[in-house]
């Protein structure tokens, strides 16, 4: 496994934590704004995680498609990421 990806892993194996620690407040019956927090927490490390692969996904598969000729596949891939991200 690459460096990369052992890096990914371990940031999601973090956030899974993240989770459980929340399924754990919410037993717990925490303050409801630190569950909150918690959770804006969560999505920005899985923001984290997607800004990762988008760096990766554009500087290797979206050039490797483009160098082939399949510039509409690329600007499809790259428009639904974006679609997907302002949502």
């Amino acid at each position: 496994m690459d460096l990369s990806k052992q890096k990914l892993i371990k940031r999601l194996k973090i956030i899974e934590g993240q989770i459980r620690g929340l399924q754990d407040m919410i037993n717990k019956d925490v303050y409801c704004i630190d569950i909150i927090t918690q959770t804006s927490a969560v999505k920005q490390a899985l923001a984290g995680v997607e800004d990762v692969l988008m760096e990766s996904h554009l500087g290797t598969c979206v050039v490797h498609q483009i160098q082939k000729g399949k510039e509409k596949t690329a600007i499809e891939e790259i428009l639904k990421v974006y679609q997907l991200k302002r949502k």
